[in-house]
């Protein structure tokens, strides 16, 4: 009694009321306790002795058809129910304490239901959110997928969460981020903190990797400790980073290609003057001297040596895309058959060369000097791949717009390209050599035996036509490198034939106003003129040489300057002398011309130019070569 009193469960001893066919259909209040009065706001005074209908009129009926069964067959039952009269939820234990009666004892259990029911609702409203956002997001639980939203189930490649529910998550992590993670997941159940944004790599069902940016946070999901995770994908980021890069190599490669032109300009003036002197000098002494004379080998090295070195700084100029050109249109493929003698000397007896011309269109515009630099430098490299006996095929061929397989650099408008291409059977090159093919000094080879400028002086004359590079190869397996020139829609195409024999140089009578600021230049100059019969007017400025033209009794056919001079450019001077000789022509000379009298490097049409350092003989045939040219 004294448990029945003090209890904190409700209890209540109940008569079933049957009705004529014995079915229940009431029951009957015989004893609550203090705790059912407290749970239920009845009093034991209004409802003992009374039935339960009497006394709650709007009962649902399951309840008396449930504690029927119980009082009529006497198996007891645990369940629980809601009641609506009384607005509570009720955990119940009913059994039958005697025949016709049945006994209940109850708790309350309104406030966790409600409680359970606000928390389902919440987890109802939230995984509404986390399944309609389009950022990827799961839980994992012990290691477990135990939920996932529809972005991160396809994410991972899968078509629904039953493929990937129950698998280890880990399984989708990249194995080098997977010791990491584990440290995160500690660090957190220690912490309870955010986890910090993390780039790793996931694996999809297909083993494909895709970059993500991760952070997770821990919860508790359906009663167990959990981490939600939100998952963003960040290929096209990646790919935005990596264009970003090589757009800032690109500017770091331009930058430093501008830098190399500002130096190779700055000191190509007064080095090819010197060098001019030195040739010119050591060419005048060599043709004094016999063969056999003692001085006649120190002579040749002295020579040798300052044309390796004017060819240095050629080199530079190329890369730096500063060289003065004179394009021509050429037929590609009658240009290099006129090489082929020259080249094959050049690669030496053990190694096949092989030539292959195209069909099509294979006319370009470009300086025919610059072809000679692209094939030489080209199957010297390739020569030098070759350990013993080998074979370096040149090929001609031409692609229409679509046809190649190369994504064009930015910069490349697309087009109809010439392709020129030379193909070893060498050693090939390793992916590092590849990264640094066109880097100026960048060479492989022994110390003395190249200057690393080989590449360099190729892509600077490529690129200065507006033409790019395609390289292929493999270390032990050769190298294919293809040039492709823009094609030239011209049928008057010429062809780059080199002499046989070197060309003597003609002589003539007329009159030159000479002007050269280096006072060393400007005399072998007037002695390498005047040795040709040529009348010489010498100025060391233009001042001076404005002066002597005013001064001059009779007609001057050609002005022979050059371009970078104090008081003014070459240019200017050109300007003033047509005001006093209206047909004069007009010849210059330089080691480094582009800024002064070209466009982007490019001589315009009837412009006449020499590049420094040159040889007497060389000289005199320009002269005369411009001396007869037509007006």
């Amino acid at each position: 009694r004294t448990l029945f009193r003090e209890m904190f469960d409700g209890f209540a001893l109940h008569e079933i009321v049957l009705d004529e066919m014995g079915i229940p259909a009431d029951y009957r209040f015989l004893a609550v306790n203090p705790a059912f009065e407290r749970m239920t706001g009845l009093k034991s005074v209004d409802i003992i002795g009374r039935t339960v209908l009497t006394v709650m009129p709007d009962l649902e009926h399951h309840w008396i058809e449930t504690y029927g069964r119980v009082a009529l067959t006497g198996e007891p039952i645990v369940f629980d129910s809601f009641s609506g009269p009384l607005d509570k939820y009720f955990e119940v234990t009913a059994f039958r304490p005697a025949a016709g009666r049945f006994a209940c004892i109850f708790s309350d259990i309104t406030a966790r239901r409600r409680a359970e029911e606000a928390l389902r609702h919440s987890e109802e409203r939230y995984r509404m959110f986390i399944e309609a956002a389009p950022e990827a997001a799961f839980v994992q639980s012990e290691g477990l997928f135990v939920y996932l939203n529809q972005a991160m189930v396809r994410l991972l490649g899968a078509d629904k969460p039953e493929q990937l529910i129950g698998r280890e998550f880990m399984e989708h992590m990249a194995p080098e981020y997977r010791e990491a993670i584990r440290e995160r997941i500690r660090i957190q159940h220690e912490t309870g903190k955010t986890a910090p944004l993390m780039e790793q790599e996931y694996l999809l069902l297909d083993g494909t990797r895709v970059p993500v940016e991760t952070t997770a946070v821990a919860i508790q999901y359906q009663g167990r400790p959990a981490h939600l995770v939100f998952v963003r994908d960040i290929t096209e980021r990646r790919r935005a980073d990596e264009e970003r890069e090589k757009l800032q190599s690109q500017l770091y490669q331009s930058q430093k290609l501008e830098s190399i032109g500002r130096l190779a300009g700055g000191v190509a003036h007064d080095f090819n003057n010197m060098l001019g002197v030195i040739l010119g000098h050591a060419e005048l002494l060599l043709s004094s001297f016999d063969r056999d004379h003692p001085c006649y080998q120190d002579l040749e090295e002295i020579h040798l040596a300052a044309q390796r070195s004017a060819d240095l700084t050629s080199q530079l100029l190329a890369f730096a895309r500063k060289q003065t050109v004179t394009p021509r249109v050429l037929d590609l493929n009658a240009t290099v058959e006129s090489m082929l003698k020259m080249l094959k000397r050049l690669i030496g007896e053990d190694i096949e060369l092989v030539w292959q011309p195209g069909s099509g269109h294979c006319t370009v515009r470009i300086d025919p000097g610059q072809i000679d630099q692209i094939l030489a430098n080209l199957c010297i490299n390739a020569r030098d791949a070759i350990s013993g006996v080998g074979k370096i095929t040149i090929a001609v061929s031409g692609i229409m717009p679509g046809q190649t397989h190369l994504t064009l650099p930015p910069e490349i408008p697309p087009g109809e390209y010439a392709v020129l291409s030379v193909c070893d059977t060498g050693s090939g090159m390793d992916q590092e050599t590849l990264s640094n093919l066109f880097e100026p000094f960048f060479t492989t080879k022994e110390k003395g035996k190249g200057t690393g400028l080989g590449m360099a002086t190729v892509y600077g004359i490529v690129r200065q036509n507006n033409g790019f590079i395609d390289v292929q190869s493999l270390s032990g397996s050769g190298t294919t490198i293809k040039i492709h020139l823009p094609v030239h829609a011209s049928s008057s195409a010429q062809t780059s034939v080199k002499a046989a024999v070197e060309i003597q140089p003609a002589t003539g009578s007329e009159t030159l106003l000479l002007v050269e600021d280096e006072p060393m230049a400007l005399n072998l100059l007037v002695r390498i003129l005047k040795g040709q019969g040529y009348n010489v007017l010498a100025a060391s400025t233009p001042g001076a040489a404005i002066s002597l033209a005013r001064e001059h009794q009779g007609s001057i056919q050609l002005l022979v300057t050059d371009v970078i001079m104090p008081e003014m450019n070459g240019r200017d001077l050109a300007k003033n002398l047509l005001a006093l000789y209206p047909v004069i022509r007009r010849l210059f000379m330089s080691g480094y011309t582009a800024e002064y009298i070209a466009h982007h490097g490019v001589l315009d049409e009837g412009v006449h130019f020499i590049q420094k350092p040159f040889t007497p003989n060389s000289l005199a045939a320009k002269v005369r070569e411009v001396l007869d040219r037509k007006l």
